[in-house]
């Protein structure tokens, strides 16, 4: 599978970072029940290893909420390569309006 590397700036303490990304994660779990199956969430620390399924594909990766950035590595299934641009913007955006 294909990684995608993204890191994203924030000003926050670590702590108050995971906490809102713990938050969005649920929020999104919730939100788009019908569209993503299988999210799973594993966090050790400021570190967490996850997976999901949107539209019968799966992908996988981790999230390391670092001291002034979060580094997400996504592993995407060929099939969603085309989507590539698409899922880092939105992934960027989403996560840049949370930790601002």
């Amino acid at each position: 599978m294909p990684e995608v590397r993204i890191l994203v700036q924030h000003q926050l303490t670590e702590e108050e970072a995971v906490r809102r990304i713990k938050n969005l994660l649920t929020a999104l779990k919730t939100q788009f029940a019908d569209t993503i199956s299988d999210l799973r969430e594993d966090w050790a620390g400021n570190s967490c290893q996850f997976s999901l399924s949107v539209g019968g594909l799966s992908g996988s990766g981790t999230m390391n909420v670092k001291p002034k950035e979060v580094e997400i590595d996504l592993n995407l299934p060929f099939m969603a390569m085309m989507f590539k641009g698409k899922i880092e913007a939105v992934i960027r955006e989403r996560l840049g309006k949370l930790l601002a």
